[in-house]
């Protein structure tokens, strides 16, 4: 769709901005707890088994252009890997500088698993990958094709540059470190990544360079399960299944733009309840209420499919009005499937729990 005011002529020279070393900023998703990987390696295959995890966000729909971002991952959590840890894939794409430049970003992910005690382990993950940037040059409209009383009429004189697109290699790493206490009914992850670790050139222009900026993430969750299961395992959906709590925060620092996430989910009869506060931190403080919902259903025996939806209530700010953000996620769970034979559900806390390869319950 064209932009059709004076108002583009603004949005191009940021887009020439970008490219002279304003620094852009990483998708920030909710839903955190549902893109592990894209915030921290460390967490492939922190649980056992294969996830697939798939995500949309939709975010200021009142806009005439909304910010649209998707997610792909999966992982193999095997314990007779090499390591002890996964082995992963992530693929996202996003939208900014309203719809006219696309990001896409590709990576493996691998995590390293090394026991400390008998109720906690660390894990180390690297991400190697690529990050694309294109501009839609198509898509801008220059004050030459403007008329004052018919508006865009004109052919533009603009010639493109040559590169429209921009591919460079990007890594990240991080770390992190699981606990269970002996009862097997509290468990948690605290653990610090940074993205972009060598800051890719992305600049479209020869003449200007654009070191996308580093991100440091440092997040940390705490699972409660109050109450035991009856005949069925903690891990299988049911109603004997105890309730689980799901505390956690989620701090992000990336070219002096700070933003803060906590709150909580619940899981109880197969039904996921959260919620969470959202704050930028930076400049103009904007704040947001999360409100998270979902459903887990059980198709055979450790095969189970989450679905989840999330919606950002702006509370304060300069955002208020957009319409706030949607995110959609489906998560696929097969806990049993191994390629090394070091696979297997997920420990099952309770009474009489042993940990034996100290699978800690997560949300992950």
């Amino acid at each position: 769709m064209k932009l059709k005011n004076y108002q583009v002529v603004i949005l191009t020279l940021a887009i020439f901005g970008l490219s002279q070393g304003v620094f852009s900023q990483d998708m920030n998703y909710t839903q955190y707890f549902s893109t592990p990987m894209y915030y921290n390696p460390a967490l492939t295959g922190i649980s056992t088994g294969v996830r697939a995890r798939f995500l949309f966000r939709d975010q200021w729909p009142s806009l005439p252009m909304p910010f649209k971002s998707y997610y792909f991952s999966a992982d193999l959590g095997d314990r007779s890997l090499p390591g002890s840890g996964g082995l992963g894939i992530m693929i996202n794409q996003d939208t900014p500088g309203v719809g006219l430049i696309n990001n896409f970003g590709a990576a493996l992910t691998i995590g390293a698993r090394i026991r400390l005690n008998s109720f906690m382990v660390t894990q180390i993950g690297i991400k190697a990958g690529i990050m694309q940037r294109r501009v839609n040059w198509d898509d801008l409209v220059f004050a030459s094709q403007l008329d004052p009383r018919y508006g865009n009429i004109y052919v533009s004189s603009f010639i493109p540059p040559d590169a429209n697109k921009r591919v460079v290699p990007d890594f990240g790493v991080g770390g992190l470190v699981q606990f269970l206490n002996p009862d097997g009914n509290v468990g948690g992850t605290i653990g610090l990544a940074v993205d972009h670790v060598f800051q890719p050139d992305v600049s479209f222009l020869s003449t200007g360079a654009s070191p996308y900026p580093r991100k440091w993430v440092g997040h940390a969750d705490l699972l409660i399960i109050a109450g035991q299961a009856g005949s069925s395992s903690a891990r299988s959906p049911g109603s004997d299944e105890p309730l689980k709590i799901n505390l956690g925060g989620i701090y992000q620092n990336q070219a002096d733009l700070n933003s803060l996430q906590v709150g909580f989910n619940l899981l109880k009869f197969n039904i996921y309840l959260g919620a969470w506060f959202k704050s930028t931190m930076t400049g103009t403080v904007n704040n947001a209420l999360a409100l998270v919902a979902g459903y887990r259903y059980q198709f055979y025996e450790d095969m189970n499919l989450k679905f989840m939806y999330s919606y950002d209530l702006q509370m304060s700010g300069a955002l208020q009005g957009t319409g706030g953000a949607h995110e959609i996620s489906l998560i696929l769970e097969f806990d049993k499937v191994s390629i090394f034979g070091g696979g297997g559900s997920s420990a099952a806390p309770g009474r009489g729990y042993r940990p034996g390869a100290i699978e800690c319950p997560t949300f992950y």
